[in-house]
């Protein structure tokens, strides 16, 4: 194997050689832009509807915190630090992403890859590496239709 065939060190370079030149399937152009087109209306409409569920979710949390003990505090507020960390950088991203900005696709990686995390430590494996693999397939095959 010559140097040109070896995947790249860093991780955008790794992820992009094995989900995009190396895929085994490559996403039609047309369904590429579809998913950029609508992709920023459909993660907006999501992030609407999960935010009553979320409020509910951290008022109920907060509610039972002096009551389950210091294990439970600690589980909670790493596992909401990092769902609030997800769903920041989604909110993020969504201006640019409506312009097909680089720099919005990046947020768009950090959100996913902190998604991965989140899944695993909540006991999720198999969920964290199929949603993630599916995830970050996706991202890395619209890659090209964003601009610096």
């Amino acid at each position: 194997m010559t140097t040109s065939e070896q995947a790249p060190k860093d991780l955008v370079g790794f992820l992009d050689y094995y989900l995009v030149q190396k895929a085994p399937f490559q996403i039609p152009a047309e369904i590429k832009e579809l998913l950029v087109k609508f992709g920023p209306w459909i993660a907006l409409v999501l992030l609407v509807l999960s935010l009553p569920g979320l409020l509910l979710v951290l008022g109920i949390g907060t509610a039972f915190m002096p009551f389950g003990g210091v294990g439970y505090a600690a589980g909670f507020t790493y596992l909401t630090v990092l769902l609030l960390a997800q769903l920041v950088l989604l909110v993020m991203a969504l201006p640019g992403l409506f312009k097909r900005k680089m720099s919005a696709w990046k947020l768009m990686l950090w959100s996913q890859l902190v998604g991965i995390v989140l899944s695993l430590l909540s006991g999720s494996i198999l969920g964290a590496i199929i949603g993630g693999l599916i995830g970050l397939y996706i991202l890395f095959q619209i890659r090209s239709l964003y601009v610096n």
